[in-house]
């Protein structure tokens, strides 16, 4: 789904626009992983914790997140460090903006976050394919090694996609099938994307950043491998 959220920014040439200006902005739910416990880091340096999971995310931040940003008000998205399994003390703010594109591969798994969305994609690639791009993001991104990118995989990832994500696929307004490379699908958003901007008020106006976040306290955090 990253792809195609690229692949559409692009082609509306939202991402040479300064990000406070932008009205079209991406959002990852690879931002909101639940800080972890020392118990479970020590399982995510080994490989073995299980980020593709649905309680992996900070779901009730997520929704919170969501809520402000319809109502039209700047956020803060924790920043999370993939290599040492944790938030980082930074944060991003998020401006704004008139459509927000928030992909992630199980943002349809609670209805409370679900029913948030006016319009849901799914994006349809063959099993392949998502792990060839896992085992490059992986090794390339992410430092991790090909023994332990497989074992993942085999253990964790392909299992969850069949029972956490692929299951989601009926609440899908529409699907997508091949991904970045099905242009005519995208061409489609595209337009559908610049209709909308093309009518109604501007939620840009007037508006003050958050307030910087309260101190957090040593705790929890984590990631996908």
């Amino acid at each position: 789904m990253s792809s195609v959220c690229e692949k559409i920014m692009e082609l509306l040439g939202q991402n040479k626009i300064d990000h406070r200006q932008r009205q079209v902005v991406i959002l990852s739910q690879d931002s909101f992983y639940m800080e972890l416990t020392p118990e479970q880091k020590a399982k995510a340096v080994k490989g073995q914790f299980n980020f593709d999971h649905p309680d992996a995310f900070d779901n009730e931040l997520i929704r919170k997140t969501l809520q402000d940003i319809i109502e039209g008000r700047a956020v803060r998205i924790p920043v999370y460090d993939f290599i040492n399994h944790c938030r980082r003390d930074e944060s991003v703010t998020l401006y704004p903006a008139d459509v927000v594109l928030f992909e992630g591969i199980l943002m349809f798994y609670h209805q409370e976050i679900r029913d948030l969305f006016q319009m849901k994609l799914f994006v349809d690639t063959d099993a392949d394919t998502r792990l060839s791009r896992r085992v490059l993001r992986d090794i390339g991104e992410r430092g991790r090694d090909l023994e332990q990118v497989l074992t993942q995989y085999i253990t964790f990832v392909k299992p969850a996609f069949e029972e956490f994500c692929l299951p989601t696929k009926k609440y899908a307004d529409v699907i997508i099938p091949r991904g970045a490379d099905n242009m005519v699908a995208i061409n489609l958003i595209v337009q559908h994307i610049q209709d909308l901007l093309s009518g109604g008020c501007s939620k840009r106006q007037n508006v003050q950043p958050p307030a910087p976040p309260r101190r957090r306290r040593p705790s929890e955090s984590s990631r996908p491998h």
